[in-house]
């Protein structure tokens, strides 16, 4: 196994209801994140994923945000 791939601990897409549960957030608020366009959902014929590394990427982005502005 290389480097390069991810442990079957941790998958590689989320389910909506994971991502809501890693975020501690409802599956609407989720949504609308994607609604927003501040989260790109894959869609894997019916089915809809997210990328862990949006879901980072979108942590790191909320902590850059000036408190003043939030």
């Amino acid at each position: 196994m290389s480097a390069d791939t991810t442990p079957a601990a941790e998958p590689m897409l989320l389910t909506i209801r994971q991502v809501a549960a890693t975020l501690q957030l409802c599956e609407k608020s989720i949504w609308q994140l994607s609604k927003d366009g501040r989260l790109h959902p894959i869609r894997l014929g019916r089915a809809v994923r997210y990328s862990r590394e949006d879901i980072l990427a979108l942590i790191e982005a909320a902590k850059e945000v000036d408190p003043g502005q939030a």
